[in-house]
């Protein structure tokens, strides 16, 4: 088994800064059969079993009560000419004793208490990758809070990360590539 290390990144983090103003501590995020920037498994793609990967992570600061999970494809639909960010996944409430996803989690697996919002295909749950064409980026952004969330009536990422704002403790992003093979 393999295990991932990613750097941590402020990638548009200012907006959801812990209202102290104080950049967000580190997260360090791990996934189990990939490593960090190398390409993510076909049995957590559309093109296998479609399984979320197993995940987990490091103690994050104290005073945190909840992490959020955010995974999404900043090049869709083509690497080249990017158009739009696709979401694939929104966790939220992830209670704060939790280190670890295990792999394929499902709503009934999910830590007592965990939220699930919209992906962009108007469901939750984890969507693997399935890009129509070349390599894209899917990055994984764990998000440690100083609140629980309330539930929101449309919780996608734009509503997540809005309620998030002004709560953010830690950060951690691990980034995997996929591209589909060719037939």
């Amino acid at each position: 088994m393999r295990v991932l290390f990613i750097a941590i990144t402020g990638l548009a983090l200012g907006a959801l800064a812990h209202s102290t103003a104080k950049a967000p501590a580190p997260l360090t995020l791990h996934a189990s059969g990939f490593s960090a920037g190398g390409l993510i498994p076909a049995k957590h793609t559309c093109d296998g079993a479609d399984r979320s990967p197993a995940l987990s992570w490091s103690v994050p600061p104290n005073g945190t009560r909840s992490f959020v999970l955010i995974v999404d494809d900043p090049d869709a639909p083509d690497p080249a000419k990017p158009q739009r960010t696709w979401v694939h996944w929104v966790m939220y409430d992830l209670p704060a004793a939790t280190r670890a996803l295990k792999e394929g989690v499902t709503t009934k697996t999910l830590p007592a208490g965990t939220r699930e919002g919209l992906n962009d295909w108007g469901a939750t749950g984890w969507r693997g990758p399935c890009p129509p064409i070349g390599r894209h980026r899917y990055f994984f952004k764990l998000t440690a809070l100083d609140t629980v969330l309330p539930a929101l009536p449309h919780a996608d990422k734009a509503a997540v990360e809005t309620a998030m704002q002004g709560h953010v403790l830690a950060h951690g992003e691990l980034i995997g590539l996929y591209q589909r093979p060719t037939k």
